[in-house]
């Protein structure tokens, strides 16, 4: 039986996206607040996230119900990396001088 990853911490960064759940077609960077310890699916977990934009601001809160082999986590020095097709939120705060 392999390795289970380690389940997500508060504070992390981490990339969501369809191999975590099919409705995360456009994926999505979040930072954990919380992981539940509900009982579900065998590698499957619920979290409780903000979703944030590329600046690393939150945008929303989330509850997200997710496998944890498709998690990805964010390295700290990539932290404001742009998620692939998601749109660029800090464009509509720049402003010409």
């Amino acid at each position: 039986m392999p390795d289970e990853p380690p389940l997500p911490r508060s504070g992390e960064i981490l990339l969501v996206g369809r191999a975590a759940s099919v409705q995360f077609t456009t994926p999505i960077m979040v930072r954990v607040i919380r992981v539940h310890d509900w009982q579900t699916y065998v590698g499957w977990i619920w979290l409780d996230v903000y979703e944030i934009n590329s600046a690393g601001d939150a945008i929303d809160r989330r509850s997200i119900f997710v496998q944890v082999n498709g998690l990805r986590r964010i390295p700290p020095g990539v932290r404001r990396a742009q998620p692939e097709g998601a749109p660029d939120d800090a464009a509509d705060h720049r402003r010409d001088g």
